[in-house]
């Protein structure tokens, strides 16, 4: 039995669990903050609970940590449409030793990681963008040739997202190479970042992207969502990042809001969260 909801609602989320005795659920890390967040979460039963499983973005290991409290092993895997969608899997046994990886890839399928720059094949423990192939990989984009030549090459789905993989041939995906900014000379990966904020016991939500800077060429700017009840401000949250990140990577603004605009499938909108800032930074010029 599948059971649809039309809208994401995580109360009743939680009570169809219970009631329908939910052994299957999937979402992006936003669905599952949501639910941690509901007031019916502490007391929810969740063992009918078999797979829970998590994508789309990496998962924070705080909300990680939380869910396993509750004795549900998240499985994370990485995905995309082009190839069908599954190209990585980490298996419930490996949910709590290996947290924050998205494991290995199927037994369909074969990867490889790139050096973005190059394209060079990289081998061993290595940081580069992740190349799929296989069965599962799609043909190319209807009516889009160019698009299809420049995501194709070689034989190889080239992904546009950054991965590390470890010595025993586990990946971690570390942000879309798109969305890394350069400040300064430095790459800097926004998950990284959003993944030290979110540690912080006052942050509910948080998203960091990269915005235009006269000096540095680009910056960090962070917004954060306050958890009901709790209290922090920018300068504690920059002291708790400087505990955890190298000076270049600290934000230059982290910016307190009430909601983080996201798309209907609960990803981060930061074309928008690039837009507010300059409107916001063009606002204060003119005042």
């Amino acid at each position: 039995t599948v059971v649809l909801e039309r809208t994401f609602d995580p109360g009743r989320v939680l009570q169809l669990i219970q009631e329908r005795g939910i052994t299957t659920t999937m979402g992006v890390p936003a669905n599952y903050l949501f639910l941690s967040e509901h007031p019916a979460f502490a007391d929810a039963d969740l063992s009918s609970l078999r797979h829970a499983i998590v994508g789309g973005a990496p998962m924070p290991e705080p909300l990680l940590r939380t869910w396993h409290s509750r004795g549900v092993a998240l499985t994370q895997g990485y995905g995309l449409t082009e190839a069908s969608p599954n190209v990585l899997c980490l298996p419930d046994e490996d949910a709590r030793t290996k947290v924050g990886l998205a494991g290995k890839p199927y037994p369909h399928v074969e990867v490889a990681v790139a050096d973005p720059v190059t394209g060079e094949e990289l081998e061993g423990d290595v940081t580069g963008e992740l190349l799929v192939r296989g069965p599962s990989v799609f043909p190319g984009y209807f009516r889009e040739p160019e698009l299809t030549a420049a995501t194709l090459r070689d034989g190889w789905l080239h992904t546009g997202d950054l991965v590390h993989r470890d010595g025993e041939g586990y990946f971690r995906v570390v942000d879309r190479i798109s969305d890394i900014y350069i400040s300064g000379g430095e790459s800097i990966a926004p998950t990284e970042i959003s993944s030290v904020i979110a540690a912080h016991p006052a942050v509910l939500d948080v998203a960091v992207v990269g915005v235009p800077d006269d000096r540095w060429g680009e910056v960090g700017v962070a917004w954060v969502v306050v958890r009901q009840g709790m209290a922090t401000d920018e300068d504690e949250l920059l002291a708790h990042c400087a505990e955890h990140l190298a000076a270049f990577k600290l934000p230059k603004r982290i910016m307190l809001v009430r909601s983080i605009p996201r798309s209907t499938g609960d990803k981060v909108l930061r074309r928008v969260l690039v837009e507010q800032y300059a409107d916001m930074i063009a606002n204060e010029v003119t005042s």
